[in-house]
């Protein structure tokens, strides 16, 4: 599996839905803490945050670290977070879940979807507590530095 394709850039870069959303969600944050999960939707229009359990179908991202007031970046030294930024600002990373599918979706950016579907990507493992590309192999790895994590991922809408 050396190439994912056009469907693995898409959900990429929808995961970057964060630059949509800053400043437009209200007073969220005050209660937001990491590990929260939550729906952003709407995120071209007029961006909502719903906050959720992490494990609803509908959570589409996790909220990996809320800045302090004197921080101004999230964690660098793998793939760049979403940021939502209202009271506080909030470092947002996908909620993926192993064996699921994601795809493109119009309201939420990201959504689950049927791994037959056209472009979809498979979340195939899920690397708690390390964040390092290797840990996947040929398979291709997303990687977020805190809290550690690495989804190693792969074509959903491939014959296996």
């Amino acid at each position: 599996m050396k190439k994912v394709g056009l469907g693995f850039a898409v959900v990429l870069a929808l995961v970057l839905l964060g630059g949509f959303v800053m400043n437009q969600l209200g007073d969220v944050a005050k209660a937001a803490r990491a590990g929260d999960c939550a729906r952003i939707s709407g995120a071209l229009d007029n961006p909502t945050y719903q906050a959720l359990d992490c494990g609803s179908e509908q959570a589409n991202v996790k909220i990996a670290k809320v800045l302090d007031w004197n921080e101004k970046t999230c964690p660098s030294g793998g793939m760049d977070y979403s940021t939502y930024t209202g009271d506080a600002t909030l470092c947002l990373m996908p909620n993926f879940v192993e064996g699921a599918c994601y795809g493109q979706d119009s309201e939420a950016g990201i959504a689950k979807v049927d791994c037959t579907a056209k472009d979809s990507v498979k979340v195939a493992k899920v690397v708690s507590g390390k964040a390092d590309q290797t840990a996947c192999g040929t398979q291709r790895a997303a990687v977020f530095p805190e809290p550690a994590i690495t989804f190693c991922l792969e074509r959903g809408d491939q014959k296996q």
